[in-house]
């Protein structure tokens, strides 16, 4: 399986599973996402899989296999293999999707780091950055927020001090694709088997970041790339895990214009935990902070001790966490 490990597989982890693995089955990663095929890498190397129907119909529709899942699959020479089954994941991050028929979309399988990307120009956001980072914090992998396009950034500094205010304690870089600027700092995740995640918004420089990371070119090699001639920017049109020739492994991802968070009400106590401990000081245990008397928040909000777009942020994602959770709770049980 020497193949297979290098694209970060744990035998040890997953020895429970293999163990009962179906007849013919062998363990493989899924490096790419087109609608219903699945670009895989195992041992003897990368090739094509479908699902196999009846093994995922009683399946939780997050265990969907997705970009960076480890699963069992029936290898089939000249042709598209079978994928039987998604194995355990260490992480996972997920969106929810309101449009779709599952609710929720897995974005991304088996992430060591999540890599936050937007750029230093008017696409920085603090709020969509909190909303980010509440759903990897949920996810299990590891937060990193990398702020691109330094070279057109006046003052860097104060946009990394923004960031660093609302990021939990996750690391924050600002750094350029182009000139190469921050780009040392990142060397301590980019390790052989370690699997990193690009997320954001499209045109933050994902994919300028991705080539200057792998020190080639990869938009001339990927034919899966389109460019957008009307803003002049390179966009990812499918999910997809590349390994980079330092032996990191890359999950790029398309740009997120629409990000709702999945059943991430952890993620969201851990990214507004100063709010959540002004709460615990209202004179109701129920309190909205609203018009409620002896409101510890809105008390704040008065003040300026706490800011009013940060508050509305928190309500909303909060809202939209125990929704979603209420969603996976309801569909799990009609199981």
């Amino acid at each position: 399986m020497n193949h297979l490990y290098e694209y970060g597989f744990d035998s040890e982890y997953y020895k429970e599973e293999l163990k009962d693995a179906p007849s013919g089955a062998v363990p493989a990663r899924v490096v790419s996402v087109h609608r219903a095929r699945f670009g895989v890498a195992g041992e003897e190397g990368e090739g094509f899989a479908q699902v196999k129907g009846s093994a995922y119909r009683d399946q939780k529709a997050a265990d969907y296999p997705t970009v960076g899942d480890f699963v069992l699959m029936r290898p089939a020479p000249g042709g598209d293999g079978q994928i039987l089954r998604t194995l355990p994941r260490k992480s996972l991050f997920a969106r929810a999707d309101g449009f779709g028929p599952r609710g929720v979309q897995a974005v991304a399988a088996n992430i060591d780091y999540a890599f936050i990307v937007t750029s230093l120009n008017r696409d920085f956001n603090i709020r969509r950055l909190e909303r980010y980072l509440a759903q990897t914090l949920e996810s299990g992998a590891k937060p990193v927020i990398l702020l691109t396009k330094e070279d057109l950034c006046a003052d860097p500094a104060e946009y990394v001090r923004r960031a660093e205010a609302v990021a939990c304690g996750a690391p924050v870089h600002a750094i350029s694709a182009l000139t190469g600027a921050g780009l040392e700092e990142l060397a301590p995740y980019m390790k052989p088997g370690v699997t990193l995640a690009l997320l954001g918004m499209s045109g933050v420089g994902k994919s300028s970041l991705l080539n200057a990371l792998a020190g080639e070119n990869l938009m001339r090699v990927n034919e899966t790339r389109a460019v957008d001639s009307a803003k002049g920017r390179h966009t990812t049109t499918h999910r997809q895990l590349l390994r980079l020739p330092c032996g990191a492994l890359v999950i790029d991802t398309p740009g997120m214009r629409e990000f709702g968070v999945w059943d991430a009400e952890t993620g969201v106590t851990e990214v507004f935990e100063d709010i959540e401990e002004l709460a615990a000081s209202c004179r109701f245990s129920d309190c909205r902070h609203e018009n409620e008397p002896g409101c510890a928040v809105r008390a704040a909000l008065e003040n300026g001790s706490l800011d009013a777009g940060r508050l509305r942020n928190y309500l909303a994602l909060r809202g939209q966490a125990r929704a979603t959770a209420r969603v996976k709770r309801e569909r799990q049980g009609k199981r």
